[in-house]
């Protein structure tokens, strides 16, 4: 049985163009680690929950190899990470100051993995990896609703470029933004950066909109 990708499933998620579009995003599972800093530091709390979320999604990924039967269980490619960013005040991002990032990182989950499966996971980690603080992550079902996306080809740093894109979208087609505590500035990173060079990288940018 061929496994299941949801980038090339679901490429209305995961592949949007490089111009500006709206998109009702539906609900989706997740493992989840707030965190703040900046993301480059390293052994920073970024990097820190990065490892857990990885951690915990490859437990579940390579559970049939453990000899471990999770119910519905079906194969499947690992989701790409995800963040959600904001500021204390909740104002427009600071592409200049990354200490100043609050952040949510998150991998999506197949749509078998239920709290049981997730605990399963957390109990494997703690057993096999104890310098893993598992209390960090949580299970989530995340519906992000309406939304203006947008394909980013570049380095992070320039990101703004393409936000300016959106936000001129937005203004054009009725949309207003639609950021708070509930609805974040939203990254999807479809390019390793370790092994991608800075001006070939692609991140899907997403942001919460309401219709006026």
């Amino acid at each position: 049985m061929e496994k299941l990708d949801y980038k090339k499933a679901f490429k209305e998620l995961y592949s949007p163009k490089t111009i500006p579009s709206a998109i009702e995003v539906p609900e989706m599972k997740f493992i989840q680690v707030d965190g703040r800093g900046d993301p480059n530091e390293p052994d920073g709390d970024y990097q820190k929950a990065i490892e857990l979320l990885y951690a915990l999604t490859f437990t579940i990924k390579m559970s049939p190899k453990s000899g471990v039967a999770l119910d519905g269980y079906f194969e499947y490619v690992v989701p790409p990470l995800e963040g959600l960013w904001w500021l204390a005040d909740d104002s427009e991002p600071d592409f200049a100051d990354k200490s100043k990032y609050f952040w949510t990182s998150m991998i999506r989950q197949p749509e078998f993995v239920t709290d049981e499966i997730f605990e399963y996971a957390v109990q494997t980690i703690r057993a096999k990896k104890p310098h893993i603080d598992v209390s960090k992550a949580r299970f989530v079902t995340f519906t992000e609703g309406l939304c203006v996306q947008c394909m980013h080809i570049g380095s992070y740093d320039d990101e703004p470029a393409t936000i300016a894109q959106m936000k001129d979208y937005m203004e054009k087609n009725g949309f207003a933004s639609d950021l708070s505590a509930a609805r974040r500035h939203h990254e999807i990173y479809l390019s390793d950066p370790r092994r991608v060079e800075a001006s070939r990288r692609k991140t899907v940018l997403r942001y919460p909109v309401k219709k006026l």
